[in-house]
């Protein structure tokens, strides 16, 4: 018991100094590991027949769902964010649905889904990063 309090103290510990010197795509990197993390911890509630462990991780993935939905920036790419947004929107819909029924494959589909987005998220490279930042410091400097 101890030792668990320990490693989790650690790790928020971990995460609140990444998320400090984190730039947007880490950020979104860290929400989405976050996301698949709560899902597998839910995943393993269900299993175990623990009910008041899979209602709070199950609602905290789909928190981080809609501020992964909620962080999607329409100026960019509108096709692709519109896209984007219905995923992150069914998920939740289906997480729900899991919750509800305690159907462990709702999650996999979830888990599968954004790992496969995720996936994608992270082949992104540091030069076509830098290309996105400076075409939105570019966007909002004529914004203004």
């Amino acid at each position: 018991m101890y030792k668990s309090k320990g490693i989790q103290a650690y790790r928020k510990d971990s995460i609140k100094s990444d998320l400090a010197s984190a730039d947007p795509h880490r950020i979104i990197q860290l929400l989405m590991q976050g996301a698949l993390e709560k899902l597998a911890l839910g995943k393993g509630c269900i299993e175990r027949s623990d009910w008041e462990g899979k209602s709070a991780s199950l609602t905290r993935a789909v928190e981080i769902i809609n501020a992964l939905r909620d962080a999607l920036d329409r100026d960019v790419n509108p096709e692709l964010v519109d896209n984007l947004e219905s995923l992150y929107e069914y998920m939740t819909v289906r997480i729900t649905e899991a919750s509800a029924t305690k159907d462990i494959s709702i999650i996999d589909q979830v888990m599968g889904l954004l790992l496969q987005i995720k996936g994608a998220w992270d082949q992104i490279s540091p030069a076509d990063k830098q290309v996105a930042y400076d075409e939105r410091n570019e966007a909002r400097v004529e914004a203004v």
